[in-house]
């Protein structure tokens, strides 16, 4: 396995600081972000360390030997917006950028993407599912043609009122996962795999790994922690945030020995990265510099 950094957690930095900081640390690989310049949406949203509207070849060149450098691979490149979107205008905005990455992921020589399917709030998971078929079914053909593999993170995206009720992203189960699958068998079309998601809807989060595992593109390394006391006077149809949070890896409920014994299992080989969302150490950056620390002290009893 490739021990990697989500860049998101590091927006303040720029890219030269995030290659270095990767480098410097002792991970081998980070997950790049590459939203629209601009405003972020949320949390840990709108960070831009790779701009693909401007790629070139030299500026290509000139990201591949900065990496090259300093011993830093560039696991994907992530944007994570809601392709699905029932705004048309901002649906095609998303899908486009999209399409941006694909094409600067081919010139950079970057196998992989990393993204949401999305989803319309409103509607059944059926219904969702016929707009992803028309939605995805492009995308993912022009990705097969640059030669790159799509993971999906399999975040429900069903945190705060505006996701309500539906949440964001489709691709939040192992059950629609098949479907997904049977209606795109495309081999360029996989998961970004993070079992934390699965904690807190009550699902076997190891169970998936041996079914997927040819699925399996990308992986990330987040925790999640349940507050029993808080979800006991809620129930389990309040926001979550109501009560679960998320933590760095060890300080929730995810069982990593049983985890990275899974994959180690399925043989894979791939990026799993370090995604730090963890609201007990955003302080400031040092703060968020520790956390990415205790995270990876952590994680390394299991990885080199």
């Amino acid at each position: 396995m490739k021990f990697g950094l989500n860049s998101a957690i590091l927006a303040d930095l720029n890219f030269e600081e995030v290659i270095d900081y990767v480098s410097e640390n002792g991970f081998s690989c980070v997950e790049m972000m590459c939203w629209p310049v601009g405003k972020a949406e949320r949390r840990y949203a709108g960070v831009t360390h790779i701009d693909v509207t401007n790629i070139t070849k030299e500026k290509a060149e000139y990201i591949n030997s900065y990496c090259k450098k300093r011993g830093v691979e560039i696991s994907a490149l992530g944007y994570y917006p809601n392709p699905l979107d029932p705004d048309l205008e901002k649906r095609n905005y998303f899908v486009e950028h999209i399409m941006k990455i694909i094409e600067a992921a081919s010139v950079l020589k970057i196998d992989t993407v990393t993204t949401f399917i999305g989803r319309d709030k409103t509607k059944t998971v059926e219904e969702n599912l016929e707009i992803f078929k028309e939605v995805w079914t492009p995308i993912i053909k022009f990705a097969e043609e640059k030669g790159i593999k799509i993971a999906i993170e399999n975040c429900p995206m069903l945190f705060t009122k505006d996701e309500w009720p539906g949440g964001l992203n489709l691709a939040t189960t192992p059950s629609i996962w098949r479907r997904m699958f049977e209606i795109i068998p495309s081999k360029n079309f996989g998961l970004n795999y993070d079992p934390s998601h699965f904690v807190w809807q009550q699902i076997d989060y190891i169970k998936p790994l041996y079914e997927f595992k040819d699925r399996i593109f990308h992986v990330h390394f987040k925790d999640i922690k349940i507050f029993k006391d808080k979800l006991d006077y809620v129930g389990i149809m309040a926001t979550p945030l109501e009560y679960i949070s998320p933590k760095l890896p060890g300080l929730g409920d995810v069982d990593w020995g049983k985890f990275v014994s899974a994959l180690t299992d399925i043989k894979y080989k791939g990026a799993a990265c370090l995604e730090i969302e963890d609201k007990a150490f955003e302080e400031s950056l040092d703060t968020i510099k520790q956390s990415i620390l205790i995270s990876r002290n952590y994680m390394r009893q299991y990885l080199l």
